[in-house]
């Protein structure tokens, strides 16, 4: 892979930025060009021994063409949002290997029985709430990866960043007519620009080195600097040099040769490096880091931030594996996805990643639990910032205290005055107090009480309070949406009634929406409330005839991606409620109803 200056060429692809958010009076613009239209069929993926036999789009619908080739070399782009997002790695040809004495080889091949089909890859099962093994049913690959690659992360709701995080993990059949190592690395470089670092990595390993392709071996070394663990790189060297004919490959030796307690081979490939002038200054400075920190590495290297105005993935992982501090002004310069990496990254002291761990659980990287677990060990910490340990001791307060009105007192600690808003972590922290409360405590805030016991999930703990919470505020609309129990639908007066705090007409409609999507509304109030409040519920498009094309087929993994898709803008304000209505219906319809109930109800949260 060709590559500019120097220091550029060791540097992995980084993430992109969110783009723009797409023009909401023109949402036929966010499936790939042609889709749905006549056009001549794309080529087929190079022939690869691991490859399966591809079958036609159903409903003769051509798939996308494929993204351009592009080096994965861009920096970690910025916060503005201005930038559109990086291009995938694009697979190439791999040269072929010297012929190996097959008694040689005999003694490290992998053993038939042990080897991993590329029919069937990813590291979640039914266990851990997996979706099934066809959930991409007979999509063609090259549509599904057109759209893995077109869709702009971090997504505005959590609850389907969760989802969508279950269907690229799950142990799933490789789609017809794309190679299956390819597949994976797709699923991966979104998992990635998701800021799921961890899940990135369980996907890439999934694969058996043996059949990684140029293209998994790009996406492996981002997904291993990303979890800082330069480490992983050092099985996949050899290959991925060939393959991909990158620099950063060619730098990991000497840190491989150290790790691997080499130290004089590691100094010599550092200095035939820097003669070769295949990196300088901080990116060469990290990696005789790594080396120093092998056996006997012999080395002390300083780091200095001053001069180096951008972090890039390389430098990312390199320090975050030496535990070298990345100044904060860097951190919060790069994408999101950066500091939802941070969060993850079990090198870097609790009392160090506090903000990035609150925003990690804000998007779903990080459950409820998780968050819980974090602050329940900031509690036992003496070096915990005070903010964060005063936090710690209102959670813990609100989980002992002896009577309603005192945890609830602690939870208001945390959620903070009444007349701002709570920062949606924060709810998240408090879910499982928040449905301990006993039912009939003097509340002040029911949408908080509400929205904080959704954010786990916990639909049954919230309808408790449906008789309490005064009609027509935030608090009903959530519970009226999630509650599972509901058997008559709602009336056209109860949805006029609703008068919901913030832009009271955006969230009406957005309420609406939910409701008609979940099948809580007669077909007639549908009808009649849809012309009142002017959502365009028949709308078709592009997108719209894709969602029923997979619902059609009941595919739930094509589903999650469609409405990743109906989602590109960075907020909820942006999500348009007739395209709300179209995904909650769509993920009723195949089976992921609990799913949509709650993302129904984020949107009122978070309107």
């Amino acid at each position: 892979m060709r590559v500019g200056a120097a220091a550029a060429a060791i540097v992995v692809a980084a993430l992109p930025a969110l783009a723009p958010a797409i023009g909401q009076d023109k949402p036929e613009s966010i499936l790939p060009p042609g889709f749905g239209e006549p056009a001549p069929p794309p080529p087929q993926p190079r022939p690869t021994s691991t490859a399966r036999p591809g079958t036609a789009a159903p409903g003769g619908a051509p798939a996308p063409a494929a993204p351009p080739t592009t080096p994965m070399v861009q920096p970690l782009p910025s916060t503005r949002g201005d930038a559109a997002p990086a291009p995938t790695p694009a697979p190439s040809d791999s040269p072929t290997p010297a012929p190996i004495d097959p008694a040689v080889l005999a003694q490290y091949e992998m053993p038939v029985a042990a080897r991993r089909s590329l029919a069937i890859v990813g590291p979640a099962g039914p266990r851990e709430g997996a979706m099934r093994t066809d959930a991409f049913g007979n999509a063609d690959g090259r549509f599904l990866e057109a759209l893995m690659h077109r869709t702009a992360a971090p997504l505005p709701s959590r609850w389907l960043s969760i989802l969508l995080r279950r269907a690229l993990t799950s142990s799933l059949a490789t789609p017809p007519n794309v190679d299956g190592a390819d597949f994976a690395a797709e699923r991966a470089w979104l998992l990635l620009r998701m800021g799921e670092s961890v899940a990135a990595r369980a996907v890439v390993q999934g694969v058996d080195t043996a059949n990684y392709t140029p293209k998994l071996f790009q996406v492996a070394m981002n997904s291993a600097l990303a979890t800082g663990d330069p480490a992983e790189l050092c099985p996949l060297l050899p290959n991925g040099i060939a393959a991909t004919h990158e620099r950063g490959w060619a730098l990991a030796q000497p840190m491989c040769a150290a790790l691997a307690g080499n130290p004089s081979e590691a100094k010599a490939g550092i200095t035939q490096a820097r003669r070769r002038g295949l990196a300088t200054g901080i990116d060469l400075q990290l990696a005789q880091k790594v080396v120093g920190a092998g056996p006997d590495g012999g080395q002390a290297v300083t780091i200095e931030w001053a001069g180096v105005d951008a972090l890039t993935v390389w430098r990312f992982g390199l320090a975050i594996a030496t535990g070298v501090t990345i100044p904060e002004s860097l951190l919060s310069s790069t994408g999101k996805q950066a500091t939802y990496w941070y969060a993850l990254a079990p090198s870097i002291a609790p009392a160090a990643k506090v903000a990035a761990v609150d925003a990690a659980a804000g998007q779903g990287v990080l459950s409820s639990a998780a968050l819980i677990d974090f602050y329940s060990a900031l509690d036992e910490d003496d070096d915990s910032p005070r903010d964060a340990s005063a936090t710690a001791q209102d959670l813990r307060e609100a989980y002992t205290a002896t009577t309603g009105d005192a945890r609830y007192a602690a939870l208001r600690q945390i959620w903070g005055p009444v007349a701002t808003p709570v920062p949606y972590a924060r709810l998240v922290l408090t879910a499982r107090a928040a449905a301990r409360l006993p039912r009939g405590t003097k509340v002040d805030d029911y949408r908080a009480l509400i929205g904080s016991m959704l954010t786990a999930g916990l639909d049954r703990s919230a309808a408790r309070w449906r008789d309490i919470v005064p009609q027509g505020s935030d608090a009903w609309a959530m519970i009226v949406l999630v509650d599972p129990d509901v058997r008559a639908p709602l009336s056209y007066g109860d949805l006029s009634s609703y008068s919901g705090g913030g832009d009271a007409q955006l969230k009406q409609r957005l309420l609406f929406a939910g409701l008609a999507g979940l099948g809580r509304l007669s077909q007639s109030d549908v009808e009649r409330a849809a012309k009142s409040l002017d959502v365009r519920i028949g709308m078709e498009n592009s997108w719209t005839r894709a969602l029923d094309r997979a619902v059609a087929a009941n595919q739930p993994g094509t589903v999650a991606l469609l409405a990743a898709i109906g989602m590109q803008t960075p907020t909820w304000q942006g999500v348009p409620p007739a395209m709300l209505y179209r995904i909650v219906t769509a993920l009723r319809v195949v089976g992921l109803e609990g799913d949509a109930r709650m993302i129904a109800a984020e949107a009122i949260a978070r309107a």
